[in-house]
């Protein structure tokens, strides 16, 4: 069996580190590169940066950062947010990051992940599924152009008659929801050359409550490329419940590992306390 990775996530803001709840009342945390070392030390598999201000002026800031991450820091690096065309994903590749997380952009264009991945490899292109479980009432945004396209309009969210859990697609950090039916849109991403899906349960997000384990084991059963499971870690078991009930490949998370509440040697040793294979 793989090693399953464990994967810190850091929000960079104008070249700096913040902390914040859904990005309200954000102050500073830190050098990015330094929190990348300190990580690095510690044994992470992978970084995430998330670049929240991903405008195209601000666009130079995180490629500078992830110059300087690369010639200090020789773990796996991704970064998402405000992706919006090749050339930037060529940008940050050449600047040092390995991947690169791909979520509004894939729901406004869903073959811009084949172009993608045809371009520059499925190993490098992420996409990042931010899920929320269906309410009746719920606003959803207008419905997509290209559900008129017979092989993307089985993406559209239907939902069961008998009650069964399901998942519709958000953006913009959950505030804006769209009708794409999560699991069927990840195989979808997946054919188009998706070579991982970041899985984030917008409920769980911030709530420290542990992750979404139905919807994690959902995705995990109906895709091939690895998961990475994200939203709601507030203890170490949760990690393992994330990687064994919820079948996923890699664990995210973020405030307990900011606020050193567990290091990522902790959490490595106490998976491995439980069977869990991970990289000590």
């Amino acid at each position: 069996m793989l090693a399953k990775r464990i994967i810190p996530c850091l929000d960079v803001r104008d070249g700096r580190v913040v902390k914040g709840v859904n990005f309200q009342n954000l102050t500073d945390a830190g050098d990015p590169v330094e929190n990348a070392k300190y990580y690095d030390h510690e044994g992470a598999d992978e970084l995430v940066f998330l670049d929240v201000t991903a405008s195209h002026e601000k666009r130079k800031i995180i490629l500078d950062v992830v110059a300087r991450t690369a010639d200090d820091v020789f773990m796996p690096l991704t970064v998402g947010g405000g992706i919006r065309n090749l050339d930037d994903i060529r940008d940050l590749l050449n600047a040092g990051c390995d991947k690169v997380s791909i979520n509004t952009t894939a729901v406004h264009d869903p073959y811009f992940i084949r172009q993608a991945s045809e371009r520059f490899g499925s190993q490098c292109i992420v996409v990042a599924v931010d899920a929320k479980r269906v309410k009746t009432d719920m606003m959803y945004e207008p419905e997509e152009p290209w559900f008129k396209d017979p092989y993307l309009h089985e993406t559209r969210l239907r939902i069961p008659a008998n009650g069964a859990a399901v998942w519709a697609i958000s953006t913009h950090g959950g505030r804006k929801m769209r009708r794409i039916d999560a699991v069927k849109w990840s195989r979808k991403m997946e054919e188009l050359g998706a070579g991982e899906i970041l899985l984030t349960s917008m409920d769980r997000d911030g709530t420290k409550d542990g992750y979404d384990i139905e919807l994690t084991r959902t995705i995990s059963e109906n895709v091939t490329v690895p998961v990475v499971a994200s939203g709601g870690v507030g203890t170490l078991e949760h990690l393992r419940e994330g990687l064994v009930e919820g079948k996923a490949d890699a664990a995210l998370a973020a405030s307990i590992f900011h606020y050193r509440e567990y290091s990522i040697h902790e959490a490595k040793e106490y998976l491995g306390s439980k069977g869990v294979p991970v990289r000590l």
